[in-house]
């Protein structure tokens, strides 16, 4: 009987670990030319339309880093708890959150605002973001709870508190019963960066928390002790590294750059408060941080990869007339094939049953 099986190899290449992204976008790109054949559309005009014509104006580089802004601010909190086996999946809530208590200061002074305003929005943002972070901190700590299912599950709360605020408080009075608020005044909007763009201060926002992000983990003695709790947490602990405190900060930290992720939204290009502030941002950050290798630099490389697939999906619907869900089915193929191609530098495949060639060699010689 013939069986397909895993072997672990002795260690995996880091030529390898490194390669295996470029390696699934390849595989992607051969993909979605496939798909889009079966589909009867011409692949090399879809592709084009996907991937190229976005990048062929300036407006459409100023949406690419308007789109990869959130992704890479998300990513990098992401990657600082992932490399410490803190698998906090709640970004997306965590951004919602920073958008509504960031927001809300925007619609609390409505007319009596100052020069002090937008910096107070990003702190109360970043706050926000911290502290629906902090709800699975504290049962992970206090009651052994999988952030997993805790920070997921609270994504789901947080949506639902935005729907009931843009039906309810946040609802602009002179809206004709809309669900959207206000227009934000010019003292609540982040400022434009580059004319005849909608790149916003949020941009450099993301490219700070690059730099800090590599000077956390490659500088400093906290960034050693993340990487040595994520590697072996039994070392850790004979060395004394508190385990309770850095999931503490993983996910403080990670929810606190998710809540400006949110509030850069609706004090950035949406300009207000509305019911769909994320097109899912926290969750494909998931994939951008690991497409990343969980490293600052590739992830700014990765979110804009991912941010070229947000762009170049719309692109692609008026073009030709492709179905939005083409956005998902395109990020699913990388995610899929990053996996794989993972699977594959740390295992041989091997057919057969184990041991089968050893038993036969055995009875031979008998």
């Amino acid at each position: 009987m013939t069986l397909l099986r895993l072997e672990p190899r002795g260690e995996a290449s880091r030529a390898m670990v490194y390669a295996t992204p470029l390696l699934a976008v390849a595989l992607t790109l051969v993909s979605g030319f496939l798909l889009f054949w079966a589909m009867g559309f011409d692949p090399v005009k879809a592709l084009h339309a996907f991937f190229i014509a976005p990048l062929m104006s300036l407006r459409g580089l100023g949406e690419l880093a308007v789109k990869a802004t959130p992704l890479v601010l998300c990513a990098i909190g992401l990657a600082i708890g992932f490399r410490a086996n803190v698998w906090n999946i709640g970004a997306e809530g965590q951004l919602t959150l920073g958008a509504i208590t960031g927001g809300g200061l925007a619609l609390a002074f409505y007319g009596e605002g100052g020069w002090w305003l937008l910096p107070l929005m990003i702190v109360a943002g970043m706050a926000g973001g911290a502290l629906w972070a902090a709800i699975p901190a504290f049962l992970r700590v206090r009651f052994n709870a999988s952030e997993i299912l805790t920070s997921l599950m609270l994504n789901y709360v947080a949506l639902h508190l935005l729907n009931y605020l843009m039906h309810g408080p946040y609802r602009d009075p002179d809206g004709f019963a809309f669900p959207e608020s206000r227009l934000f005044e010019a003292d609540a909007v982040l400022p434009l960066l580059v004319a005849g763009t909608r790149v916003h201060l949020g941009s450099l926002f993301a490219l700070l928390a690059v730099a800090a992000g590599w000077f956390l983990m490659a500088r400093t003695f906290i960034g050693f002790q993340i990487k040595v709790i994520g590697l072996t947490p039994t070392a850790a602990g004979y060395a004394g590294f508190n385990q309770k405190k850095i999931i503490w900060l993983t996910l403080l930290l990670s929810g606190a750059l998710a809540g400006l992720a949110g509030l850069g939204e609706v004090a950035g290009p949406i300009g207000q408060m509305n019911p769909t502030i994320s097109p899912g941002y926290g969750y494909t950050a998931i994939i951008v941080a690991f497409l990343g290798r969980l490293h600052p630099v590739g992830i700014l490389l990765a979110g804009f990869l991912m941010a070229l697939s947000f762009i170049g999906g719309e692109a692609a619907q008026i073009a030709l007339g492709l179905p939005k869900a083409i956005t998902g089915v395109f990020q699913g193929m990388l995610l899929f094939f990053l996996l794989a191609t993972d699977v594959l530098i740390r295992y041989r495949v091997r057919f057969g049953a184990k041991g089968a060639a050893g038993s036969g060699v055995g009875r031979a010689a008998a």
